[in-house]
């Protein structure tokens, strides 16, 4: 499991170098091919099917003014032949918090499902919500 893990986790920061590096090759190669896949970038509706969430990457890494970014506090779980990481991507203008699913296909751990959505403010400041926030 360990292993899985780590490969999991290897994934994961393929996808942010291939986001971080505008390669959209090495982008396409990290979406699974037989499984279906979506999409959610902040602001934009949800996208699925993996020539529409494919082209929306290329729009994305080829446009010059993309925001940079980069993962940070990486959470792994995996059950079985899924998994996903939640994260914070550090931005020059603020955060976002994403989460990255994957599944096992051809012995690889290929994304199916990446969403970002802006981390509230008061989320910046703490390492969990404040009490006030909590259930």
């Amino acid at each position: 499991m360990a292993d899985d893990l780590a490969l999991l986790l290897a994934a994961n920061k393929s996808f942010y170098r291939a986001f971080a590096g505008r390669d959209a090759t090495a982008m396409a190669a990290l979406w699974a091919v037989r499984a279906p896949v979506a999409c959610v970038h902040p602001g934009w509706p949800a996208i699925s099917g993996r020539d529409a969430v494919l082209t929306s990457w290329r729009q994305i890494l080829g446009n010059p003014a993309s925001p940079r970014v980069r993962c940070h506090k990486e959470q792994v779980f995996l059950y079985g032949e899924v998994g996903f990481v939640i994260c914070q991507e550090l931005l020059e203008e603020g955060m976002l918090v994403a989460t990255n699913i994957f599944v096992r296909e051809d012995a690889a751990w290929r994304m199916v499902h990446h969403q970002a959505s802006p981390l509230a403010a008061v989320a910046l400041e703490f390492d969990e919500p404040p009490s006030s926030l909590r259930n």
